[in-house]
């Protein structure tokens, strides 16, 4: 029997041609069967966090996201959509896709049957006010669709969407009383403490049996927001009740307000489903009927949904990759949600509302927001470059013109406008690594102006005037000052670069010289960074353990830990701070062992490695860091061990807020086998790939091969690796490496090679 076994064996691997040491999961020319937009829609329990992603249909870089919302006033998670909720209130048409804040969840729609009232009802109680149960046995979503069964009505609802319309289909039970709500009233939570969010205006308008119009003005996390709406319907509206908040108008044709709602009534006695067209603009009704008709016209749902589908199998189709089913879930779900932002809010003739909110028109049809760029700048936006270099000049060029009416780049740029979340000035480095990468499409001198210009202006959570007068930042003077320091000097860094490249050479000087202020809160005694105040005086009382948040405290969102790492433009600078090579690796191996947390952690804190957090990104980079002392077989163990413990492909897929796709860029990059620790640096340091191979073909025609022999899941160390067929000892690549079309061969192990990657030219 046993011989018999190893006959088959033998059979089945000479058939496989050589299939490596993981099973991986045949070829498929339709990538789009391993999206599952239910990956990161909810958590395991109270102890987890969310992905904060929604499960509804939007297109690649979509204005329209159009999702079932399970709370009233979503705020946690963010996406408005919780897998574990047990109750839907509505779909509304934008969301935000893994963000760590809520807003958006404009113009929702929700059918329902038999009596109705004019609010949504608790979520503690089925089927109150227009609430409905579902169960996840009947619901289901791919690219581009969405399906749900409405228990308390009988009614199954589908969704899909092009670019800037959502297409509903609604099949009532037959009843002469079906109705369609539509709450303008539907927001963010309003009693959330950190700032007012408030509807200011809205209107609903029937234009004909078949035609509603409308808008709504609000304040959230975007200050002001403009959103404007055309629907028509298949059937004929037989009636309706507009409200006002508490106020009720029967079969008026317009209603204005702050709390707006209408109930259309329907009759579906003939069984026939009611199709909605949803067109959306941020500029005006007249925008929002001509996306519609541009993007619908006559078209049936099935077109649209098939349609969305193809769009998005083009937007994957130039990476191919071989592994196992679950990598392959993980992976291109996780190119799903790179894509699903930024979006484009110009309207089919290219009218956006600029930040000056003036009406502009983008000459590419183009004008993009949802920059979460403090988590998108460290793999997002190099895998932009790297996938997507078109899509990344029409990012910067969206950029730029906040610069243009706006005065500096985006830091969190949210419906057009600078919400002002996070701190650093992270379009530089986006920028920076762009053009270094000869991304065509960007009108150098004129990003250098705007890099050069948000580098030296004083806004929210970059005070320059305290930069340049005391070469750091004081605590006292500026919270979440040791983060902003170091994230500062960064961004510096970038612009001294671009500066050096472009021939200006006292701009040159002096942002390399703000590029080392880090150095200045490096408290030698402790071996950390540290705050100080106004004075040169240590804080007291420190605590590397302690966490931060976003405001009172010296760090954002981690702890002295986690920010000790953060010098990617001065890797070799901070292992002299730490002692030397010995040092520094000695300070990494307790980083990755040290468990001990305080009595309270960030709330984005999660996904922990000892205090190596990967559920936020300040953490993201430092299992790499071993590659800069000559032990990349520390690295290699580290990220197998993140990617194979950290990600999955259930609706708790990822440790932490998936952020506008920087968790899934991490997954992406590194299941590759490399990821870039400086990201403007046009370097990716090596780690541990955990695919068969992956296949990207390349925007100039060319082709990288990357492939991983006897990769498994106790194999994770490299053996040896060759570049383009030569024994290769370094332990990162170069972008132009990859650019100019190469094969990168791994062969791994289940014991480390010490011997492999001590070429560190380049890294010292």
């Amino acid at each position: 029997m046993k011989k018999r076994y190893v006959m088959l064996c033998t059979l089945a691997t000479v058939l496989c041609l050589g299939a490596h040491a993981q099973n991986t999961e045949p070829a498929s020319s339709d990538l789009t069967r391993y999206v599952n937009p239910f990956i990161g829609t909810g958590a395991i329990d109270a102890s987890s966090l969310s992905g904060s992603n929604f499960p509804g249909a939007t297109l690649p870089f979509g204005f329209v996201q159009l999702s079932p919302d399970t709370e009233d006033g979503p705020d946690n998670p963010a996406s408005g959509y919780d897998y574990n909720d047990k109750t839907i209130v509505g779909f509304s048409h934008t969301h935000l896709s893994g963000t760590g804040v809520s807003d958006l969840f404009d113009v929702m729609l929700m059918p329902t049957t038999g009596k109705i009232q004019s609010v949504p009802g608790k979520a503690e109680t089925p089927g109150s006010g227009y609430r409905s149960r579902f169960s996840h046995d009947q619901e289901s979503a791919e690219v581009g669709y969405y399906q749900v069964k409405l228990l308390d009505y009988d009614i199954n609802a589908e969704l899909t969407a092009t670019e800037h319309a959502g297409y509903h289909r609604y099949r009532f039970p037959k009843t002469d009383q079906a109705h369609i709500v539509i709450d303008l009233n539907h927001t963010l939570n309003k009693k959330r403490p950190y700032w007012s969010c408030k509807v200011i205006d809205a209107e609903i308008r029937q234009i004909d049996p078949y035609t509603v119009e409308g808008y709504r003005v609000l304040t959230g996390w975007a200050q002001l927001r403009k959103v404007y709406f055309y629907a028509t319907f298949s059937e004929p509206i037989i009636s309706s009740e507009l409200f006002n908040g508490g106020s009720m108008y029967a079969n008026e044709k317009i209603v204005n307000g702050t709390n707006v709602r209408a109930v259309l009534n329907f009759n579906t006695g003939n069984g026939k489903p009611v199709l909605v067209r949803v067109g959306l603009s941020e500029v005006s009704p007249s925008g929002a009927k001509a996306n519609l008709e541009a993007e619908v016209g006559q078209k049936s749902f099935d077109q649209i949904r098939q349609e969305a589908k193809a769009k998005w199998q083009e937007q994957l189709s130039n990476i191919t990759i071989e592994g196992t089913k679950e990598q392959k879930e993980i992976f291109y779900t996780g190119l799903y949600h790179a894509y699903t932002q930024p979006n484009n809010l110009a309207d089919v003739n290219g009218d956006y509302m600029a930040t000056d909110y003036t009406i502009k028109n983008a000459p590419d049809k183009t004008h993009y927001s949802t920059f979460s760029l403090w988590d998108t700048y460290r793999a997002a936006h190099p895998l932009y470059t790297l996938l997507k270099p078109k899509k990344d000049a029409a990012f910067i060029r969206s950029m730029i013109r906040q610069y243009e009416t706006f005065g500096y780049l985006p830091i969190w740029q949210l419906w057009g406008e600078e919400n002002y979340c996070m701190i650093g000035n992270h379009a530089i480095p986006v920028i920076v690594d762009a053009i270094f990468k000869g991304i065509q499409g960007i009108d150098v001198e004129k990003a250098y102006e705007a890099v050069k210009q948000s580098s030296v202006t004083s806004h929210p959570g970059s005070p320059f005037n305290l930069w340049d007068q005391y070469h750091y930042m004081p605590e006292n003077k500026q919270s979440q000052s040791v983060s902003i320091t170091l994230e500062m000097a960064y961004d510096d860094w970038c612009v001294a670069m671009l500066a050096k490249k472009l021939g200006k050479d006292e701009d040159y000087q002096y942002f390399l010289n703000r590029s080392g202020y880090y150095k200045n809160l490096f408290n030698k005694n402790t071996g950390f960074f540290q705050a100080r105040d106004d004075k040169g005086n240590w804080l007291p009382d420190f605590n590397p353990l302690a966490y931060g948040g976003n405001g009172g405290n010296p760090f954002t969102e981690g702890n002295g830990w986690q920010y000790l790492w953060y010098v990617p433009q001065d890797v070799q600078g901070l292992i002299a701070l730490e002692g030397g090579k010995a040092g520094f690796s000695a300070k990494l191996d307790t980083f990755f062992t040290l468990k001990d947390l305080p009595k309270e952690v960030n709330g984005n804190a999660s996904g922990f490695i000892g205090q190596y957090a990967h559920g936020n990104e300040p953490s993201h980079h430092v299992t790499y860091l071993y590659d800069y002392v000559g032990q990349p077989w520390k690295t290699q163990y580290y990220v197998a061990k993140v990617l194979r413990e950290l990600y999955n492909n259930s609706f708790s897929g990822y440790s932490g807020n998936e952020d506008c796709g920087q968790m899934s860029s991490w997954y992406i990059f590194s299941a590759m086998g490399f990821y870039p620790v400086n990201p403007a640096s046009g370097k990716y340091e090596i780690g541990s790939p955990i695919l068969s191979s992956a296949t990207i073909r390349l925007d100039n025609g060319r082709v990288f091969k990357m492939t991983a022999k006897n990769v498994s899941e106790q194999n994770v160390y490299i053996q040896s690796v060759k570049l383009n067929g030569k024994s290769y000892n370094k332990p990162y690549i170069l972008h132009s490496d990859i650019e100019n079309g190469a094969t990168l061969e791994f062969v791994m192990g289940a014991k480390p090679n010490k011997k492999w990657g001590q070429d560190l030219t380049g890294l010292d």
